[in-house]
């Protein structure tokens, strides 16, 4: 058997009527920047999320730079990030000239160690942002608890998270503000790349607007040094079109989610940790296997496609060479990138499928 680690095929054809909709409308509207859908899909999208603002943009690496810059973080300040995660989030740190500082996560969890954000802190950190990795909520009580306490503001990556909940709440509600990535492999996920933020404060949102679209607050009115970083219309009506089954296509990967984890009971093989109060929405199915080589080659030869996130961690690339972080400086960071392997996960998946998943791993020696 063949088991893709992902596929769009199932979603699409269950769509495929409204998605035509939604390109007939833009087709029709002959306005494809800046026009109604993007509009409609920023009011739709913070209702969703539970916000009273956003604003789209055209990636979800954008979507945290741009909220940083409206934040007013520079040259000077520190961010703290999770050295668990991909480079994307520390890429928006360094686009605005301030510092990532990174964060080591929980070794159960993937996610950053509440416990370890204390020592991280100095008189310049202005900001940490959190990451909703691979679509399971970060621990946010003792987060907030600490912003409060040091006054610093919180982001939250929600790229790989729409529509988590942490206690009841949906995560991109927690933060100052939260950036979301429309990638196609997302769970929500447009036709190229897209992002968004959400937020309760208009004067941040409206900065952001103005960022995106070369600092302009109205045409050929520049206010600040700003970016082409807007959402096109095709990219808004698509995500409109998709929004309304979120939820439901969330609950049947939590269904394989929990196939998996009552499944595979391979003792060489670590699954997810879940923390209490939280509904993931389990964007990947991140296991990890002391032998990942060994497991991945053996899944690979039985026809099941894996992927690694992420191999080389952050602090390792080349990009950040000038931060001379040697390896051992992020032992547990290092670790999740040589033993992590995500298993495939994506909505339309069939039992037969799961199944065959879970057996080829409770057999692998």
């Amino acid at each position: 058997m063949e088991v893709p680690f992902m596929s769009l095929e199932y979603m699409q054809e269950e769509v495929d009527g409204e998605l035509r909709g939604a390109f007939e409308r833009v087709y029709q509207s002959c306005h494809y920047i800046a026009g109604n859908e993007g509009s409609a899909f920023e009011n739709e999208f913070a209702e969703y999320c539970g916000r009273k603002y956003a604003a789209g943009c055209n990636s979800g690496l954008d979507a945290l730079m741009l909220s940083l810059k409206a934040m007013g973080i520079g040259a000077g300040d520190e961010v703290l990030v999770p050295s668990n995660t991909y480079i994307a989030t520390a890429l928006a740190v360094s686009y605005t000239g301030a510092t990532p500082v990174f964060v080591e996560p929980d070794i159960r969890t993937y996610n950053i160690d509440p416990e370890k954000i204390k020592e991280k802190i100095t008189d310049k950190t202005k900001v940490m942002m959190i990451v909703h990795l691979y679509g399971q909520p970060c621990d946010m009580d003792p987060i907030i608890a600490i912003a409060r306490e040091y006054k610093i503001k919180i982001v939250e990556d929600c790229a790989q998270a729409h529509g988590a909940k942490y206690k009841g709440k949906r995560i991109g509600s927690f933060g100052d503000i939260a950036g979301f990535s429309f990638y196609p492999g997302k769970n929500l996920g447009a036709f190229g790349d897209a992002g968004a933020v959400v937020a309760d404060d208009e004067e941040i949102i409206n900065r952001i607007k103005a960022l995106r679209n070369y600092g302009s607050d109205y045409k050929y009115h520049h206010i600040y040094k700003g970016y082409n970083t807007r959402m096109d219309e095709i990219q808004a009506a698509v995500l409109r079109a998709k929004l309304p089954h979120l939820d439901r296509m969330n609950q049947y990967r939590r269904g394989i989610a929990k196939k998996y984890l009552e499944g595979i009971s391979n003792p060489l093989i670590k699954l997810p940790f879940i923390i209490d109060d939280v509904e993931p929405v389990w964007h990947l199915f991140a296991i990890r296997c002391d032998r990942r080589s060994d497991l991945e080659k053996y899944l690979n030869d039985n026809g099941i496609e894996t992927i690694k996130h992420y191999p080389i961690p952050m602090h390792l690339q080349g990009a950040y060479r000038d931060m001379n972080l040697s390896e051992g400086s992020l032992p547990i960071a290092e670790e999740i990138s040589k033993t992590e392997l995500s298993l495939p996960m994506f909505y339309g998946m069939t039992d037969e499928q799961i199944g065959y998943v879970i057996d080829r791993l409770n057999h692998f020696k």
